[in-house]
């Protein structure tokens, strides 16, 4: 556990607000774990309540259901626990899981958090969007970069549909959707890359789930307290928008084919996106591609390989 003063912790509690870090003994008192596990677990600060997050002018309310891992901790997790490389943990918010998982944990699944402060992100087009014509585009962009993928090394992917269709949330301001991918080398396994996307006056919350397919039921029954998580300051939520306020360049449609983690950039009409697949126990693959003037960028999933 990284180590604070009692004194400068509450110290920090009064200036911000912010939930104490705990450790694992306390936020898993009826597990028994090896000494292994002991020995990357004590390197981590659980935490549960109020998460300031200046940066997105936010806060995570985590409830008592989850836990958050803060950025220093989610690198640890995402290079040193499940082997991807180094820059993979870089720019994070860092990590939500749920209590019932540790991090080590085959069975478990989490979501990294980020923001992209592109602008307010108009969601006039979200009841009108064609999601089944948007799936198409975003098919044969994946298929066309496969030729590319194998000159580099790297496995073939398969974007086999919807694992959960776009669903845009009006009161919250909520979109969310689910993947289904296939890589070669998983010998057929299915993989789950589920976003929820928080929609605020400046910018837009980001959840990108690394979970694998049979975990999709259980991610969707969470859904509702991961939306519910963020909270963003006076003045800075969605209906506080005021004409002449920074406005993305992008709608509804632009926030899925940019995946997670995305930044979108405009240009010449065209949106420009890249996509990267995270992992536990793997690896991190950069793809780029073109497909119908669009790229996709930072899609994370987890490959199901029994990990």
């Amino acid at each position: 556990m990284k180590r604070t003063t009692a004194a400068a912790a509450l110290f920090v509690l009064a200036l911000t607000g912010s939930a104490l870090a705990e450790p694992y003994q306390s936020m898993f008192p009826a597990r028994n774990f090896t000494d292994e596990a002991k020995r990357h677990l004590e390197k981590l600060d659980f935490k549960q309540g109020a998460i300031p997050l200046p940066g997105a002018n936010a806060t995570l309310n985590v409830p008592g259901n989850f836990y958050y891992l803060d950025p220093e901790d989610t690198r640890t997790v995402l290079v040193d626990m499940w082997g991807n490389p180094a820059g993979s943990g870089e720019g994070t918010l860092g990590m939500i899981f749920p209590v019932k998982y540790t991090p080590l944990d085959g069975d478990s699944w989490g979501s990294v958090v980020e923001y992209n402060a592109d602008g307010y992100v108009s969601d006039v087009d979200a009841a009108g969007t064609d999601y089944d014509e948007l799936l198409k585009t975003l098919k044969q962009a994946v298929a066309e970069n496969n030729v590319e993928r194998e000159k580099q090394g790297f496995p073939r992917v398969t974007l086999v549909g919807w694992a959960s269709a776009p669903r845009y949330d009006q009161s919250a301001h909520a979109l969310h959707w689910a993947r289904d991918l296939i890589f070669s080398d998983a010998q057929g396994a299915h993989t789950l890359n589920y976003s929820v996307r928080v929609l605020g006056r400046e910018g837009v919350m980001q959840y990108n789930f690394i979970a694998s397919l049979p975990q999709l039921e259980e991610i969707k029954a969470s859904i509702p307290d991961v939306i519910g998580i963020v909270q963003f300051d006076k003045g800075k939520s969605y209906d506080d928008y005021q004409q002449g306020d920074k406005l993305a360049a992008y709608g509804m449609a632009g926030i899925i084919a940019a995946g997670a983690g995305a930044k979108v950039a405009a240009k010449a009409g065209l949106i420009a996106i890249a996509l990267a697949f995270l992992k536990k126990g793997g690896f991190l693959i950069a793809l780029l591609f073109a497909g119908a003037g669009r790229f996709l960028k930072g899609l994370f999933s987890r490959k199901s390989t029994g990990a």
